[in-house]
């Protein structure tokens, strides 16, 4: 299994490819293939990183 998010660190932006609606999210934690994202419109998801590749956004 790939951890497809190995590179996001917390305070990193982010779009859950599969749910735009949920908005801009922001990383707060990632341990091990697990990551918390706290999204405005959906609250805080554990995302596991082996199955979901979160988008990382630099400019919005």
């Amino acid at each position: 299994m790939d951890d497809l998010n190995g590179f996001l660190e917390p305070g990193m932006l982010v779009r859950h490819p599969d749910c735009p609606d949920w908005g801009l999210g922001q990383v707060q934690s990632r341990i091990g293939t697990r990551i918390t994202v706290n999204f405005p419109d959906a609250g805080k998801v554990v995302i596991d990183g082996t199955r979901i590749a979160l988008e990382p956004v630099f400019d919005d």
